[in-house]
C-alpha cells in the first residue's frame, strides 16, 4: 500500500535507522561486525568504502531503497518515477553489487549467502491507489531479484524477495487512521492486516537452513491478495 500523496520513506527516519543499527551492533560510521562461520577462524574483509558510504547515507536518512508517491494521474509528478526507481531499484542493485565480495566470501554450497529484497504486493497486482511509480518500481524489484538470482546462483548467493501486503507502518498510517480502514481490511481474503510476526517469520525462513534451496522467489505475504483474491 502507499500513501495518498507526497513521497514516503518510513524506513529512512533517522531515529528508526539508529535504533535498527544499534540492535545489529553496527557502528556509527556504517560498519557492521562480521560473524565468521563456526570453525572458520578468519573474518571476512571489511566493507568497501562504497559500501560504508551507502550505510553512512542510510544512517542520515538519505535515499536508500523504499519510496512511494501517490497522486491522481492527471497531476502525477514526473520526478516521482525517478525517485521511485532510484530508491527501490537502483538502490538494491548498487548495494548488492558493492557487497558482492562479502557475500561470495560468506557463501558455500551447503549454506548460501542470502539477499532478501522487499518488493510489494502492488508489484504483483493492480493497486487500489494511484501509486504508479511505486507499483512499477516494485514490479521491477521482483524482476531484478529473479535476474540477479540467475546470475549469482553459481556463486551460492541466494536472491529472494518478499512482497508484503497491508502492514501497519508509517507509510500506511494514513489508511489505518481513515474511515475506510475497515473496508480495506475486509477486502483482504484473510480479513486482517499483517503483523510483525508475519513478516519477521518470512525473513527468518528465507535466511535459515529451511530456505537454503530457494532462490529467485518472490513470496507474497499479503493475506491472500494476489494469490487467491
Amino acid at each position: 500500500m502507499s500513501a495518498s500523496s507526497g513521497p514516503t520513506a518510513p524506513s529512512r527516519h533517522p531515529n528508526a535507522l539508529a535504533s535498527a543499527a544499534a540492535s545489529t551492533g553496527a557502528t556509527p560510521h556504517g560498519g557492521c561486525p562480521a560473524a565468521p562461520r563456526p570453525g572458520d577462524g578468519a573474518r571476512p574483509a571489511p566493507p568497501s568504502p562504497q559500501a560504508r558510504l551507502w550505510a553512512s547515507e542510510a544512517s542520515r536518512g538519505a535515499p536508500v531503497p523504499g519510496t512511494a508517491w501517490g497522486a491522481p494521474l492527471g497531476g502525477y509528478p514526473g520526478p516521482a518515477f525517478g525517485q521511485g526507481l532510484n530508491g527501490n531499484v537502483k538502490g538494491i542493485s548498487n548495494l548488492t553489487r558493492l557487497l558482492l565480495p562479502r557475500l561470495r566470501a560468506a557463501a558455500s554450497e551447503a549454506d548460501p549467502a542470502r539477499v532478501i529484497n522487499i518488493g510489494s504486493v502492488d508489484g504483483l497486482r493492480v493497486p487500489i491507489t494511484e501509486n504508479y511509480a511505486y507499483s512499477a518500481s516494485k514490479a521491477a524489484v521482483h524482476m531484478l531479484t529473479r535476474h540477479l538470482a540467475h546470475t549469482l546462483v553459481g556463486d551460492h548467493v541466494n536472491m529472494n524477495a518478499i512482497a508484503p501486503g497491508l502492514f501497519p507502518s508509517r507509510m500506511t498510517a494514513y489508511l489505518f487512521e481513515s474511515v475506510h480502514a475497515e473496508e480495506v481490511i475486509q477486502d483482504i481474503p484473510m480479513k486482517r492486516a499483517g503483523t510483525a510476526e508475519d513478516i519477521a517469520g518470512t525473513a527468518i525462513y528465507l535466511s535459515s537452513r529451511a530456505g537454503a534451496y530457494l532462490t529467485g522467489v518472490v513470496l507474497p505475504v499479503s493475506g491472500g491478495i494476489a494469490t487467491i483474491d
